[in-house]
This record gives C-alpha cells, sequence and structure tokens, in this order.
C-alpha cells in the first residue's frame, strides 16, 4: 500500500536521545531531487534526499555530562515503508510518509568531553535514535 510522496519543503524529524545536537533541534527542510516528477509543483523526494546537505557534514553536540562540544556524523536507515518497492522514477524509489525509521549519530572521530580537570570523553560514541518525515501533501502517493 502506498503513502504520500515526500516533496521539497516537507521536512525531517530527527530524535537522538541523550545528545543535544543544535542542528537537529527543529524540523530540516528536504530538497527533492526530481527533475521529471512534481508533487504540488515541488520537486518529488527520492532516495538519497533524506539526508539534507546541512547534516552531512559534522555536526556539533553536547550531553548533559559532556559539556565540552565534540561532533559526529549522522546516518539514517530508510524502512521499505519509507520508499516506493515498485514505483521508480529517474532510476530511484520515492520517498514517501511511512513510519519512524533508524537514525545514527556517530562521535567515535570527535566525542564530547567533560568539562576539565577530568575532561572524560563521552562514554557512548554511537547513539540510535529514530526520524520521520512530516509532509503537507494530501493529494499523491505512491506505493
Amino acid at each position: 500500500m502506498g503513502d504520500f510522496v515526500i516533496r521539497t519543503g516537507d521536512t525531517l524529524t530527527v530524535t537522538i536521545p541523550g545528545a543535544m545536537i543544535p542542528n537537529l533541534a527543529t524540523p530540516v527542510p528536504l530538497v527533492g531531487s526530481s527533475a521529471k516528477m512534481k508533487v504540488e509543483k515541488m520537486s518529488a523526494c527520492l532516495e538519497g534526499d533524506e539526508l539534507p546537505e546541512s547534516l552531512k557534514i559534522p555536526l556539533v553536540y553536547t550531553t548533559a555530562d559532556c559539556t565540552v562540544p565534540g561532533s559526529g556524523t549522522l546516518t539514517l536507515t530508510l524502512t521499505p515503508a519509507n520508499k516506493t518497492a515498485k514505483t521508480k522514477c529517474e532510476g530511484k524509489a520515492i520517498l514517501i510518509k511511512g513510519g519512524d525509521f533508524t537514525a545514527k549519530f556517530d562521535a567515535t572521530s570527535s566525542p564530547a568531553k567533560q568539562p576539565p580537570p577530568s575532561n572524560t570523553p563521552d562514554p557512548q560514541l554511537v547513539k540510535n535514535g529514530t526520524a520521520k518525515f512530516t509532509t503537507s501533501n494530501q493529494t499523491t502517493k505512491a506505493g
């Protein structure tokens, strides 16, 4: 069964429990890459558009105990419910609303630290969370 197509202007909300990541404090707008499919005059989002450019760079974060900022990278893993199985556009699956999917924040290379004098690094270098799409599209579905 299909769901509403994600398009330019729809948003991504990421929740990483235990980490304060300023870039994820509010929903992040998505930009669709489809040149052929438009939904209400906006480009549809295709597989690969789920992680906006602004989130592909190392993201600054802190935790309740580790207040000296560190940085990490975000990865998202879509579920089959978040992309079309049969319908393709420009050779890629089309992103659809679906439900929550997996988000992972990896701070292995530059963890946040506790303030001096301890300077103890964040003990949890990989933090798992969730992500979801929010769309105002209430007309176009794909499956």
